[in-house]
């Protein structure tokens, strides 16, 4: 049975913790993402811990924003663990966002757009010109031209995002919830199925698979539910 196009968020308190939530949701999702926290509380070695023998794709979101030369230094560093994926912030600009593609050839880039914790108000506190999804679609334009090969928005934006970029960049959606679960921190969320329904390649999910009694049954739930939608 092919994984579902899930990316499970390890936000998880330790190393045992994060490398036996993994081990639980891989035989059901395609990715595990990594955060900053986790990585910079042990580093690479939480790379080798998560994937275990399993194969599966590591998404590395250290969301790097800084000068051109630093992300190029960072992002050659982190390549030599093989990491599916790489986050980078959009609004660090092309250059930027060249230097990491540039760095790590063999890991898709991920341009970050506006996070899915802002809304209008922030962003226009912030001083970027909105509203949400014109910010974000900018971005999208940006990032694409300077070389991205994947683009994080959040479930509201990514209609217009395809739109926008055309089929053959990798979509990410974090702020994604299944139906009735609490949108903690997220501003802009959307069910799975309607994320994969407008356009979404990959859809992030972590509380509510990591925080459930039983991740691996609540990965294979939602993994259930896509594959239902999809063959509808």
């Amino acid at each position: 049975m092919t994984p579902a196009p899930i990316a499970v968020a390890l936000d998880a308190p330790d190393l045992e913790t994060a490398a036996q939530w993994a081990s639980l949701v891989t035989p059901h999702v395609s990715t595990i993402k990594v955060g900053l926290e986790l990585y910079l509380r042990y580093g690479p070695d939480v790379i080798a811990s998560v994937r275990g023998a399993s194969g599966v794709q590591i998404f590395l979101d250290l969301k790097l924003h800084d000068i051109p030369n630093t992300v190029a230094g960072a992002a050659k560093a982190v390549s030599r663990l093989r990491p599916a994926i790489l986050t980078v912030h959009a609004t660090g600009g092309a250059a930027m966002i060249r230097a990491a593609v540039e760095s790590a050839p063999h890991t898709k880039i991920a341009a970050v757009t506006i996070l899915t914790s802002l809304n209008e108000s922030d962003l226009d506190r912030m001083g970027l010109a909105g509203p949400a999804d014109e910010a974000v679609r900018r971005l999208s334009s940006l990032s694409v031209e300077a070389g991205a090969t994947a683009l994080v928005c959040s479930p509201h934006e990514v209609a217009a995002v395809r739109a926008e970029v055309g089929p053959d960049i990798t979509l990410i959606t974090p702020g994604v919830r299944p139906q009735g679960a609490d949108v903690q921190d997220q501003a802009r969320v959307a069910t799975p199925e309607q994320a994969l329904a407008d356009g979404a390649d990959l859809l992030v999910i972590g509380r509510p698979i990591t925080g459930s009694a039983d991740p691996g049954a609540a990965a294979a739930a939602i993994a259930a539910s896509l594959r239902r939608t999809t063959a509808s």
